[in-house]
């Protein structure tokens, strides 16, 4: 779908605006602890090693709901709450990652798309939430790819459970 500059969104009518229109199309439903470690074993997320005080320490990628880049470190904000800094660039780490379930929004954020809970299209900015209450913002430029992204995990998701008992998908 194509918008000229011309045409301005009527504040009246919620689809008319893009970022409504995406969140017509992409709302998410969250996936239980289960689901994830299911979908884990079949996207094949083998743990992580991370670089920790002079060792190394292992850390099983679903439980990454995302990643925050401050500097040359990359901070993990886990499931349990817990955050966890190691001293690697976010684009070091993003190599690392699966990129079928990892994505970034934001030249400052990588998430997990397991985690995602809702789209929030603003008046010029796209957010999202995720299930720990984090509210990440989507790059205008990178918003598009974000949501070709998201559907394109929605898909995988469906191709998965076409036999399986029925999961939670994102709608």
């Amino acid at each position: 779908m194509r918008y000229h500059r011309f045409i301005r969104p009527s504040l009246r009518d919620p689809y008319s605006h893009p970022f409504n229109y995406m969140k017509q199309q992409v709302s998410p439903k969250p996936l239980t602890t289960a689901h994830v470690e299911q979908l884990a074993q079949q996207f094949d997320m083998p743990d992580l090693t991370l670089p920790f005080w002079g060792y190394r320490k292992k850390m099983p990628m679903h439980r990454i709901v995302r990643l925050e880049g401050e500097g040359n470190y990359t901070l993990f904000h886990f499931v349990d709450g817990s955050q966890l800094m190691v001293s690697l660039t976010l684009k070091k780490m993003e190599s690392r990652l699966s990129s079928k379930v990892f994505v970034r929004p934001h030249k400052k954020n990588i998430i997990n798309l397991l985690y995602l809970q809702d789209i929030h299209p603003d008046r010029q900015q796209l957010t999202v939430s995720l299930v720990n209450g984090d509210r990440v913002e989507v790059s205008r430029r990178k918003a598009s790819r974000f949501i070709k992204q998201v559907r394109g995990f929605q898909q995988e998701l469906l191709a998965l459970h076409e036999d399986a008992e029925p999961v939670p998908m994102l709608a």
